[in-house]
């Protein structure tokens, strides 16, 4: 066991790391290990692939390095991480834009690029970055005025926008426009602002239903399912009800073999058949947990940067799992999102992990310097007291 009188790097940060916050984030990771279990033989098997654990295999060769970024990168300073995001921020935003040359068309987006044999969603690695620089500019913003960072911050929104837009991401673009606005409000945003930008965001949700085929066909089968297929959304509400409270038992679910995303899109619905209605609720508070943890952390943080920053990564972090659990159960449209550190996929778990790994290193206790000389000191008095004690040192009284 680490001692707090230990003065090293490690055991600094065991003794500042949130270990709750912490220990949450590893429960969702064994809990997508195991469902991926349970999804995986069904997948495997209509795709044709001779390994049924296949999806398995991979999800914990993704795991590896998502907890190596996750645990290296809440190492990390906030200056560091503002840096370093800088970097990731410019580096996938042109793998961003590639995808719109070079990335293949699959069901009508271009969305992935492949690299090495590997392939990288960008869209996923630079939303923890562009939060992280959306907060640095809002908190410089406050702290000084008469810098021009809220126009900044617009320039930030529209160069990720556009290009996710034009593949067309509509879900990522509504996630990175719900947390922007959302850091916008805590800097001080004016109301005459929120009522334009509601606006602008009607506006722009109106055009997408109009212009784009497939956004309008799944907000027509979200408000009248009679209006075309929900195959999907039936075989998961029809999983829900299989399970009832206590589920059909590990390996015992049969509507995750009719679910074609129940790895990914639809792993929640899995959940709900094999492990019941109980899971969900574990994994539903789970969540909640680390959001409201985090929110928590935030309100008592001095450093706007440092609250902006936590608050945003706390809302990536809920929004997306809130939209991929609204989806499963038939109480928002139909989008392709993953539920974060449970889904099954390579981008989304190690970006994830990267946000959750800022969101740690942001979230860790900093003492100050009287308590951190007090933290040393402890150890020395206590030695002399000893000493006095066994009769080494003479009592000065």
């Amino acid at each position: 066991m680490m001692s707090r009188a230990d003065r090293t790097v490690l055991s600094e940060w065991w003794w500042t790391v949130d270990r709750a916050l912490l220990a949450s984030l590893v429960g969702l990771m064994v809990i997508g290990i195991i469902l991926c279990l349970a999804a995986s033989p069904a997948v495997a098997a209509r795709l044709s692939i001779a390994d049924p654990f296949h999806f398995v295999n991979r999800q914990v060769l993704f795991l590896a390095p998502a907890v190596v970024v996750m645990i290296a990168t809440s190492f990390l300073s906030p200056r560091t991480l503002r840096r370093l995001c800088i970097g990731v921020f410019a580096l996938f935003l042109v793998l961003l834009l590639a995808t719109l040359v070079v990335g293949p068309e699959v069901k009508g987006a271009r969305r992935w690029l492949t690299i090495a044999g590997i392939t990288v969603q960008p869209s996923e690695f630079i939303k923890p970055a562009f939060v992280i620089l959306a907060a640095w500019l809002f908190s410089e913003s406050t702290k000084r005025p008469e810098m021009p960072a809220q126009l900044f911050a617009f320039a930030l929104l529209g160069s990720v926008l556009a290009p996710l837009v034009k593949q067309p991401d509509f879900g990522q673009s509504l996630l990175i426009c719900l947390v922007w606005a959302s850091l916008f409000f805590l800097a001080g945003l004016r109301w005459i602002w929120m009522v334009g930008l509601v606006g602008i965001g009607a506006g722009g949700g109106a055009l997408a239903y109009m212009t784009v085929s497939h956004v309008q066909k799944r907000i027509n089968r979200f408000l009248n399912p009679d209006s075309g297929d929900t195959y999907q959304i039936d075989a998961a509400l029809n999983s829900f009800r299989n399970g009832g409270w206590f589920g059909q038992g590990p390996g015992e679910g049969t509507m995750k073999r009719l679910l074609p995303d129940g790895h990914t899109d639809f792993v929640f619905a899995v959940a709900g058949e094999e492990f019941g209605i109980i899971l969900c609720l574990v994994i539903l508070s789970l969540f909640a947990f680390i959001i409201l943890r985090s929110l928590s952390r935030a309100s008592k943080e001095s450093d706007p940067f440092a609250r902006f920053a936590i608050t945003g990564l706390a809302l990536l972090f809920g929004l997306q799992a809130a939209i991929n659990m609204a989806v499963n159960v038939h109480i928002a449209p139909a989008k392709g999102m993953t539920l974060p550190f449970i889904s099954y996929g390579g981008s989304s778990l190690i970006s994830i992990a990267f946000g959750m790994g800022m969101l740690l290193a942001l979230s860790r206790k900093r003492p100050g310097a009287a308590a951190l000389a007090a933290l040393t000191e402890k150890p020395a008095q206590e030695g002399s007291a000893r000493a006095v004690a066994s009769g080494a040192v003479p009592d000065p009284a």
